[in-house]
């Protein structure tokens, strides 16, 4: 005798995802073959657009899943990049091994920080962030080795020689200047790729319930024993870690450095919670969107001066008015379209089982 037992199993894939998936495998193809294909314009606009991707996917973890409101992430921009800088012109370190290095500093940056920040909720969360990065800009302004308050270059011999740019100098006989932005381009390129699959792998796996959790009501999540302290303190070095490595990348190829380029608000913070926000805060789809529109504003806009500025202001209130999770929330809400889908669906059905004879009665 058999009777039907319902069978069920939690998925996140969807059709959409597994399409996309396919298209981002071809994406990556034609993005790494970028130099080779485009002038030098391109590649570097490119990596820019790459590297407030990072920045944006960094700060999304943090404020779209966590529920931290950070604008100081400029502080782990700022210390990623002087790092980097400290470890070229007073170690002699090349300027690519010098990357991962800061890195790791701006996730110790992080421990202190956060040991003060934790203390401090909403608001006041906000603007503690901000005040430990207008701390870190100022001591390091009194770094003279690295420039004091007007900065300094990397040295020419350390940008020409740095790794790898000798290798592609011979095999595809480019020019120092160009062989430079096509590996600082490359490296950001795996870096926005890492970044999107570490968020991703993370929102899917069990600490990425635990973040939501906390997101949503901390002090329920705390009931079902979802440790929130320790889920942020995770995210918060990630983004600083992420960070970081950004930052750093990101002066390799400016080569020159002050306090306040590194540090500014305006640049690593203002315009990383706009594409955030104008793409679709707690959503991987939505900096991507926000990045790629950001840049073709600031193509069309830039030319307007201070109006530039009140342009990218006015279409974030519209943005928010008028669509309060992002273009890609709105969009995602009216297809059920999801790239990178993280919420567990639970599907199967009736599976038939024998109670005779084991399970092939």
């Amino acid at each position: 005798m058999s009777i039907a037992i319902p069978s069920f199993k939690v998925e996140t894939r969807t059709r959409a995802s597994s399409f996309s998936a396919l298209i981002g495998a071809a994406v990556l193809a034609l993005a790494v073959a970028a130099p080779f294909l485009v002038p030098r314009g391109a590649v570097q606009d490119l990596f820019f657009i790459l590297t407030m991707l990072v920045l944006a996917q960094s700060w999304n973890l943090l404020a779209g899943y966590a529920g931290l409101i950070s604008v100081g992430q400029q502080a782990f921009v700022g210390f990623g990049a002087y790092t980097m800088f400290g470890a070229v012109i007073l170690f002699g370190i090349d300027p690519i091994v010098a990357i991962p290095i800061a890195g790791l500093f701006g996730a110790l940056l992080a421990i202190p920080t956060a040991f003060f920040t934790f203390r401090l909720y909403g608001p006041y969360f906000a603007i503690g962030t901000w005040v430990v990065a207008e701390v870190v800009r100022l001591l390091l302004a009194q770094w003279k080795a690295l420039g004091g308050g007007t900065g300094t270059s990397l040295p020419r011999e350390a940008t020409r020689d740095m790794a790898g740019v000798g290798l592609l100098r011979d095999l595809f006989g480019m020019k120092a200047t160009q062989a430079g932005d096509a590996l600082t381009y490359w490296l950001a390129l795996v870096l926005a790729a890492a970044t999107i699959g570490l968020i991703y792998r993370l929102l899917r796996s069990r600490q990425g319930l635990g973040l939501a959790a906390v997101r949503d009501n901390e002090q329920a999540a705390r009931a079902v024993g979802v440790d929130a302290r320790r889920t942020k303190a995770l995210v918060y070095l990630t983004t600083a870690f992420l960070t970081g490595l950004a930052g750093a990348l990101i002066y390799v190829q400016k080569a020159r450095i002050s306090p306040d380029a590194a540090f500014s608000v305006t640049d690593w913070t203002a315009y990383v919670i706009f594409i955030v926000v104008i793409g679709g805060i707690g959503t991987i789809e939505g900096p991507i969107v926000g990045v790629v529109i950001f840049f073709l504003l600031q193509n069309l806009l830039s030319d307007y001066g201070s109006w530039y500025l009140l342009m990218l202001g006015l279409i974030g209130i519209l943005i928010m008015l008028f669509a309060p999770r992002g273009l890609w929330g709105a969009f995602s809400d009216r297809t059920g379209i999801q790239l990178f889908p993280v919420r567990r669906m639970l599907v199967g059905g009736p599976l038939a089982h024998s109670h005779k004879g084991g399970p092939h009665g």
